[in-house]
């Protein structure tokens, strides 16, 4: 199983930026899509943005312009660089395997990292 953490998150003020990181346990994650996901409280969680093995990158259109994906395969290492926070995008981040190799992993999906947004 591939094992997933997340850190990073905290509290931030609209118009700040955050940066989460997400450790994978095996470098068979070099050749995967990668996304990040986030959920808020009474919501299903969505895919914010997601980045192939060869760093090809979508974006969710709320996050267009502000978010930022990024991988360091040789470490096993995603990226979320966040700018431009807003209220709204409030919510616990996780990242995963692009849907195609999330039953392959058994659905699994770690702790998350919680982003809050406020004044």
């Amino acid at each position: 199983q591939v094992q997933l953490v997340e850190s990073g998150g905290g509290w931030v003020q609209p118009g700040g930026s955050l940066r989460l990181a997400c450790a994978a346990s095996t470098s068979i994650f070099s050749i995967i899509t990668m996304g990040w996901y986030r959920q808020a409280p009474g919501t299903e969680r969505e895919l914010v943005a997601d980045i192939s093995s060869g760093g090809s990158t979508n974006y969710a259109d709320s996050v267009k312009g502000r978010f930022t994906i990024s991988r360091d395969n040789a470490k096993n290492m995603v990226y979320l660089q966040m700018n431009s926070l807003k209220p709204e995008d409030t919510a616990v981040y996780y990242c995963n395997l692009d849907k195609d190799y999330r039953a392959w992993n058994k659905d699994y999906w770690g702790q998350g990292t919680r982003v809050t947004v406020s004044s």
